[in-house]
């Protein structure tokens, strides 16, 4: 931890006062190092893509929000340098960035953008229709444990990775609708055969073997990926093979947040970490924390 000036807003850009954050899989991989090389970095770098608070004060030409207004959203900008894990940040006001409705806490808030428009864009990219079969490999996360929530409400038969115990009790109380969870420890091709016959329509590779998972997927079936799947390894197979980089716009944004407010969907928020013990939310990250790990800012 370490005192900077606070941030002064540009041009198209707002100045928020941040209440509350959270961890996802880029802050980790910034923090280690691994987007170096990447994508540009600007030091001192603050790490942290989510965030939801107050806005403070507004550069010049933005419309449609003024100071005081309570927002969140994931800070959308071409570089890595201002970061949301601090007490203020600035984001550009045209992306990245959305109101707070009634009935969505400012803690869920600030741990819904990146991993919720992960699993949206994941099963839009894919175009999960209802009766489908979808596996969800990596559910235990922030962005599986969305995607099995977003899936259910879209009428699909989800099949979720989760070893047994306390990882299996966490993806079944996600949702009142049945989750079918195998064990990815196990024979994980017997399992999902039992469950899907004929392969799953659809897969959302958040983790684990994406080529031995690819084998689980009809004829015609279709991959999204977030971790980094090389279509190529499955090159002559006939699957569609989708590579994501979420997209935090603000109708993603607003069609999460009414989702939280209204229902059906919840924030799998399982431990909130005051910022002055952000290190340890990053260790319990590593460590693989189920769910989202919220940081409060304030």
């Amino acid at each position: 931890m370490t005192e900077l000036e606070t941030p002064r807003p540009a041009a198209g850009e707002q100045l928020v006062k941040v209440a509350a954050a959270s961890l996802n899989g880029f802050d980790v991989a910034t923090a280690a190092g691994y987007l170096q090389g990447m994508t540009e970095h600007r030091f001192p770098l603050v790490v942290g893509k989510d965030f939801a608070g107050t806005v403070e004060a507004l550069g010049d030409g933005v419309d449609g929000f003024a100071v005081g207004d309570a927002v969140s959203g994931v800070v959308a900008k071409p570089y890595l340098g201002t970061g949301s894990l601090a007490e203020y940040v600035t984001v550009p006001a045209a992306h990245g960035v959305v109101p707070i409705p009634e009935g969505l806490s400012v803690r869920d808030a600030g741990a819904l953008g990146l991993a919720g428009t992960a699993a949206l864009d994941s099963l839009n990219a894919v175009a999960l229709d209802k009766g489908e079969t979808v596996l969800i490999s990596g559910a235990t996360g922030g962005v599986g444990a969305l995607a099995v929530q977003i899936a259910v409400a879209r009428g699909a038969k989800v099949i979720a990775t989760a070893r047994p115990g306390a990882l299996a009790e966490f993806v079944a109380g996600l949702t009142d609708a049945e989750v079918h969870l195998v064990d990815y420890a196990g024979d994980l091709e017997a399992q999902v055969s039992a469950l899907a016959p004929g392969g799953v329509d659809a897969l959302v590779h958040l983790a684990g073997d994406g080529v031995l998972l690819a084998g689980l997927l009809r004829p015609g079936g279709r991959l999204v990926s977030t971790a980094g799947f090389d279509p190529a390894s499955v090159e002559g197979q006939d699957v569609t093979v989708h590579v994501l980089m979420a997209d935090p716009n603000a109708q993603t944004l607003s069609a999460l947040a009414e989702g939280v407010a209204s229902g059906p969907l919840r924030v799998p928020v399982t431990a909130v970490y005051p910022l002055e013990q952000a290190p340890e939310a990053f260790a319990a990250f590593g460590s693989g924390a189920l769910g989202k790990l919220a940081i409060s800012c304030s």
